[in-house]
């Protein structure tokens, strides 16, 4: 593929996306389907056919790949989108060490929430729970809040896509 035809316009979108989830929790489509369609072009431009299906089998892996999270209520569909469209610009083989490096950022940020929010100490109970038989914390199934505790995935899938150039 065009690694270093598909950086910046990558970092950009990635950016873009970023700001975007954290401020408002949306990865919004004005951003992810012109960035989509600038790399199937870009890919078809310089490498022909050929580019076309990259192109097209990295948006398919990425949509593919964090569809399913979506469908399992684990993800957002600007993410899926936004995925999708960076595999259109990369292809499948950097988009597959794309994807590793994203969910180990997500693992990291999701850690990290747990720690900031005060909740590491419950869940090491109620996992402690489970190894070692009940106790009275870990026979509980009611959340502190009734809210659910959502994470912007947008940072994770921006430095794991970026980290993913430095190994091309």
């Amino acid at each position: 593929m065009v690694y270093s035809i598909a950086w910046w316009p990558t970092a950009a979108a990635v950016a873009v996306a970023t700001f975007t989830d954290l401020r408002s929790r949306r990865i919004p489509n004005w951003l992810v389907f012109p960035f989509f369609g600038a790399g199937v072009l870009v890919s078809c431009w310089f490498h022909g056919w050929h580019g076309l299906g990259q192109s097209l089998s990295g948006a398919g892996l990425g949509l593919l790949s964090f569809g399913v999270l979506f469908m399992l209520g684990g993800m957002g569909a600007g993410d899926v989108k936004l995925f999708a469209a960076i595999g259109a610009w990369i292809g499948p083989t950097q988009l597959l060490i794309a994807l590793v490096l994203t969910a180990l950022v997500g693992g990291v940020m999701a850690l990290a929430a747990v720690v900031w929010g005060g909740y590491l100490g419950k869940i090491v109970r109620r996992a402690g729970g489970l190894v070692l038989g009940p106790t009275q914390e870990s026979g509980k199934a009611v959340l502190d809040s009734p809210r659910p505790r959502y994470i912007p995935y947008g940072p994770a899938i921006a430095i794991g896509t970026l980290m993913s150039f430095l190994g091309n």
